[in-house]
């Protein structure tokens, strides 16, 4: 087990102040991405066509991002830490050029692919490259501030794609996170060190780990897509077939996605990724916070998409604070945090009513504050707490990437989980609402229960 007793500061952490730009900056322009896209797109519909594909965009890009996130740890280990970063800023920002240039929809959905593809790798490179260049003593902090990135870039997102889209410059707001992507990716090559993470040998690639994630993922997001029950059903079961492939596969092959300890018995690090899988899922929610915004709360469109980045919001500025934490600290923050996230939950499925008063959507605010802060008291601690538990400096990062790995592949199995709970209380507003917020209520209860078997410790070596 890989620890620290020193506890580090945050100026200690400005002292690594470029490499940390570069490591958020990666996370921060996928996460932006997601949300921009999403305010874009109904404008580029209008000039380019392709209404019927619309759906689509977003199943593209977690695609493209689960496959690189899964990646990471290999790619790194082939290529060394330099020309993995200026190949995910790279590949984003081609990406980023085919959508501002797409004359029709399908070449959008390979411009999407591209920064699915590119937003995964920097994903996983954000958080690999902490265990390689931070101290021990810093991991939670640096952690705090990358995956803070996911909030900001949930918040920063719809309000720039919705002035972009209002102003008619679609186009314009593509090419400007192409530029965004190739100025960090210069910053990447100056300040990473060339020997930070070095080439190590053969590409040895997870094939069927692949597969079997990339076609649950697929299957989930289908389902969110099609209107049959019937179909939907099915494609949710052979999702979570797909997924108990994935562990089968992964516990009995040498080339594998998660670290080996995962597979051990008595080992705390597979709970320790089932919390974050269950802490990350419930930003889910916010892809229908702006509809219950404006049509039960009478909420303006601008105010309402607001709404829909709160939980985020809560999120990104509450890790910031529990980084500092240390010793004992840390386990009540763990265990704290899947808790406070059921109780805010809970709140929004009892509060959520129609022709909501003024006092009432303020309630929801606040309840969606503290739903993401009950992720982010504990996810900077989690994502350092599966590092500390590896057994050995390469498995440590292989289990910071895989961080990466498992939100991306919550936050795909998240969004196909809300779309369904809606349909399920739908058509009325109000019983969707209750409905999507108690499901995931029950979610985030099932995480407590893995928060407390993520302080196990870890298998003797």
């Amino acid at each position: 087990m890989i620890t620290d007793e020193n506890a580090g500061t945050w100026r200690e952490l400005r002292s690594y102040g470029a490499t940390v730009v570069v490591l958020a900056g990666g996370v921060f322009v996928g996460a932006v991405s997601i949300y921009l896209a999403a305010s874009l797109l109904p404008t580029a519909v209008e000039q380019i066509g392709g209404g019927e594909l619309y759906a689509w965009n977003m199943t593209v890009f977690l695609a493209g991002q689960v496959i690189a996130a899964m990646l990471t740890a290999t790619v790194l280990r082939r290529i060394g830490a330099r020309p993995a970063y200026a190949t995910g800023f790279g590949v984003f920002a081609a990406g980023s050029v085919v959508c501002a240039l797409a004359p029709a929809m399908p070449l959008m959905l390979a411009g999407r692919g591209l920064q699915g593809l590119g937003a995964g790798l920097l994903s996983g490179l954000g958080f690999a490259l902490i265990q390689a260049s931070l101290p021990s003593a810093l991991w939670s902090r640096g952690t705090a501030v990358i995956s803070a990135m996911f909030g900001v870039g949930n918040f920063v997102g719809p309000a720039v794609g919705g002035a972009m889209a209002q102003a008619g410059a679609w186009r314009w707001a593509f090419a400007a996170l192409a530029i965004c992507a190739v100025l960090l990716g210069g910053i990447a090559v100056r300040v990473l060190h060339p020997d930070g993470v070095p080439a190590q040998g053969e590409l040895r690639i997870p094939v069927w780990s692949l597969v079997s994630v990339v076609a649950a993922t697929g299957a989930l997001s289908v389902a969110g897509l099609t209107e049959s029950w019937t179909v939907r059903l099915a494609l949710v079961f052979a999702a979570a077939v797909l997924l108990i492939g994935f562990v089968l596969v992964e516990s009995r092959h040498t080339v594998r996605v998660l670290p080996v300890s995962t597979y051990r018995r008595g080992s705390a690090m597979r709970w320790v990724y089932l919390t974050i899988a269950v802490l990350a899922s419930a930003v889910a929610v916010e892809t229908f916070l702006p509809l219950f915004g404006q049509r039960l709360g009478q909420l303006p469109p601008v105010a309402a998409g607001f709404y829909g980045a709160a939980l985020s919001l809560g999120w990104a500025l509450t890790q910031i604070g529990s980084a500092s934490a240390r010793g004992r600290a840390v386990s009540v923050l763990i265990l704290a945090g899947p808790a406070v996230l059921t109780v805010g939950l809970a709140a929004l499925t009892l509060l959520f009513a129609p022709n909501a008063s003024a006092v009432l959507v303020l309630a929801w605010l606040v309840a969606l504050l503290v739903a993401g802060a009950g992720i982010g008291i504990a996810m900077p601690h989690l994502t350092a707490r599966a590092m500390s538990l590896a057994e050995s400096p390469a498995e440590a990062q292989q289990a910071a990437a895989a961080v990466a790995t498992v939100l991306t592949m919550a936050t795909a199995t998240g969004a196909a989980i809300a779309v369904l709970l809606v349909d399920i209380g739908g058509p009325e507003l109000t019983t969707a609402a209750r409905c999507l917020f108690a499901g995931f209520t029950i979610i985030a209860l099932l995480g407590v229960g893995t928060a407390r078997l993520s302080a196990g410790r870890a298998p003797a070596r």
